[in-house]
């Protein structure tokens, strides 16, 4: 989506001894990455972040609005102060934490998979191989013997291997796992699964230091209380990489 859409603001309980936020927290997304972050078909975010999000502001005693952004703006628009978070699968890496700052992660490092069309082989992973822009999974292409092959969108990359611009894609496996599930045989995921990156954290301005702290306790407390891995089952399954 090329226009931020603000959703709906969330007025959310208290979370006792923390103190109230005066003014809202605008959190940006991608709401094009399911199971994490997508528009359902009543037009409204949704996913396993959303819920995350959601529950993260309730125990910030935060009201809470949403910003739907794509991905390659995303940090550019923290930076420049459209919303104050970044809940988006947003990997913590060297390179980001170059321009921003990561609260602990709040999901696990899961793997990252090719899928290719069936019976193309292994052998795709060498070929002209399919990623999101400015993601992990291009940097590892990149690096790779494979020739990258960069699209805006998550849905972009998938098509792409379905009209043979590409060979294969690389992606979250969590994320591609619908896809090929769904796929009627067409496609399959080829070679071995790739564990890349620290997990996924929240994004935060370097100046917002006080923040930070308030938002990383509450997710130090999500990870050890079982709120996260709760979430974990409901919308990745219970195979999924927890904490």
């Amino acid at each position: 989506m090329k226009t931020a859409i603000l959703l709906a603001a969330l007025a959310l309980a208290a979370l006792p001894g923390t103190g109230a936020m005066a003014d809202p927290l605008r959190i940006g997304t991608e709401g094009a990455y399911p199971p994490f972050n997508f528009i359902n078909e009543a037009g409204e975010l949704d996913g396993l972040e959303k819920e995350f999000g959601d529950e993260l502001c309730k125990r910030l005693e935060a009201d809470c609005v949403w910003v739907v952004n794509d991905w390659d703006s995303m940090i550019p628009n923290l930076a420049s102060g459209n919303y104050d978070l970044i809940i988006a699968s947003m990997s913590i890496t060297e390179e980001r934490e170059k321009a921003i700052d990561f609260t602990r992660n709040y999901l696990p490092a899961d793997p990252s998979a090719f899928a290719a069309l069936a019976g193309a082989g292994a052998g795709v992973m060498t070929g002209k191989v399919a990623a999101q822009t400015s993601t992990t999974h291009a940097g590892y292409i990149a690096a790779s013997e494979a020739v990258l092959v960069e699209f805006p969108s998550p849905d972009e990359t998938i098509a792409a291997v379905r009209n043979g611009q590409v060979d294969a894609v690389f992606a979250d496996k969590n994320f591609l796992t619908e896809a090929v599930e769904t796929s009627g045989g067409e496609l399959v995921f080829v070679g071995d699964e790739v564990t890349l990156g620290r997990g996924a954290g929240i994004g935060v301005r370097k100046s917002d230091a006080a923040l930070k702290e308030k938002v990383d306790a509450v997710v130090e407390t999500m990870r050890t209380d079982g709120s996260i891995n709760a979430m974990i089952d409901t919308w990745l399954g219970p195979k999924a990489t927890k904490f």
